[in-house]
This record gives C-alpha cells, structure tokens and sequence, in this order.
C-alpha cells in the first residue's frame, strides 16, 4: 500500500511535507508505520499548482529516498497545492506511466489502496472510457483508471458524485465476473483551487487518512501517516468521508457511494 501527503495553503517549499519533518513522506518510502509493508519503494511522483493552470509534474521509478533531484527540487519549488505520493505496487509494472500523481487538464489524483479482481474486469472499466479519455491512459493501473473513470461520470462538476459512479461501476463489474467485490480507496485530487480527499472501503479495511493545520498554521495537510511533530495536532478522518479544503476552510461530508448520496455530517477542526 502506498503513502502519500497534501497541501493547501499560503506557497511553501514542498520539502517542508515531502522530507524536512520527522517522519517525512521520505521517511515513510522506507520506514512507513500504518501500512502492510515498512516499504514503498516502486517509485514516487509530484504534481504542484504554480503559475499554470495545468500542474506541473515530476515521477519517477527510483525509490523517494534514493533520489537526490527529489530533494533538490523540493527545496526549490515553493506551491500553495500539491500532492505528493511514494508508491507500493499492488499491480502492474514499475514505470513512469504506473506512477502517482496522475494529471488530465487542470486535475491531478493520487490514490492508496486496490480493487480486488483488477485483471479481470480491466477490459469493460477501460471499454467505458470515451475515446478522449481512453487516449488519456499511459499505465495499466486501477487507480490511474477510476481517475479517468471519475473524469467521465463528471469529476468537474460533482467531484463525490463522479467517485462513487466509478466505484459502483467497477463493483458491478467485479459482480458480472463472479470476482470478489471489494475496493479499498483513500485518495486525494485537485483542480488546483479546491483540494479533496476520500477515505472508503467495501469493508472494514479502509486505509489510513489524518488531517491537520500545519507549517505554523500557514496551511492544512491531509497525510497516509502523520509526520511527528509535536506542535501539530492530527485528526483522523473517519472511512466514509470526503474532505474539502478550499479557500473557505476544511468540511467534512459523508460519502457513501452505494447509497448514491454524500451528506455532510461534520465540520473538521
């Protein structure tokens, strides 16, 4: 399972997330505390939201911590929103393409967790696709496609509603191929001006997802794993959830894909 962390907020230089706190995003691509394995070790990625509408984008196959440009380049780049994530393959090749984030016009996306059975419902998730978007597909992973699945059942206009059509869609599927049905999805994704993150599984299983302001309050993080900082207090987000940071604050709603509803229930501190 993978890590990831992301940001919103006044611009700051992306080490302050991606390697300068303890327990870092770094950090964990070796040494990862709230997942199945210690290591994510099959490649890393950035999408960040500069003076362009698009984001811009650095992926690579090496693992985080052995990446000396990965360093550098967050030193350097200062963002208001980004989204950073150490891979753990759960399928397909070690390659660029199978890489998070993933990024189509102004969207970037990033996911931790699976569908079970992926191979065998592959074909019809892909055949659901129009044509723009299946030209859109460089990798073989899932995630990359419930991202340009979200993106076809209208991510733009109703970012829960577009989730919760693929995760259905991809349920259905797994149902006509009498494979198990389980999705486990903790993911984050932008269009550069609202952040959102889900945190839902078919089961009890949900992978992790905190929150918590942070960089002396000059943004708020959504994490995998929280970095240790003393000063920063972390708040779990509960397995049903969908989180909006905008530039109104951060709410909390409820997202059930399979009651085709998503109704908020908290505000989160």
């Amino acid at each position: 399972m993978c890590r990831w962390a992301a940001y919103r907020g006044t611009p700051i230089p992306l080490e302050q997330i991606v390697s300068a706190p303890g327990h870092s995003l770094i950090e964990q691509s070796h040494q990862a505390t709230e997942a199945k394995t210690a290591t994510n070790g099959d490649g890393f990625g950035i999408a960040w939201y500069g003076e362009h509408t698009e984001p811009g984008l650095y992926r690579d196959v090496l693992p985080a911590w052995s990446d000396c440009n990965l360093k550098s380049l967050a030193r350097q780049i200062r963002s208001r929103l980004f989204l950073a994530h150490v891979r753990a393959s759960t399928g397909g090749a070690t390659s660029r393409d199978n890489c998070h984030p993933f990024v189509h016009g102004a969207w970037s996306f990033m996911h931790n967790g699976q569908i079970a059975g992926f191979e065998q419902i592959r074909r019809p998730m892909e055949a659901a696709l129009s044509d723009r978007l299946y030209r859109a597909r460089h990798g073989a992973t899932d995630s990359e496609l419930l991202f340009l699945l979200a993106l076809e059942f209208g991510l733009e206009t109703d970012p829960a509603g577009a989730f919760g059509a693929a995760i259905r869609f991809a349920l259905a599927e797994a149902a006509r191929a009498g494979v198990r049905e389980l999705v486990r999805f903790t993911a984050a994704f932008s269009d550069g001006e609202t952040l959102y993150a889900i945190r839902y599984a078919t089961d009890a299983h949900a992978p992790s997802l905190y929150s918590a302001p942070t960089c002396s309050n000059a943004g708020h993080c959504l994490v995998s794993e929280p970095f240790t900082d003393a000063s920063t207090k972390w708040h779990e987000i509960p397995a049903g959830s969908i989180v909006t940071l905008s530039a109104g604050g951060i709410s909390s709603a409820r997202f059930s894909p399979l009651r085709v509803d998503a109704v908020k229930v908290a505000e989160v501190a």
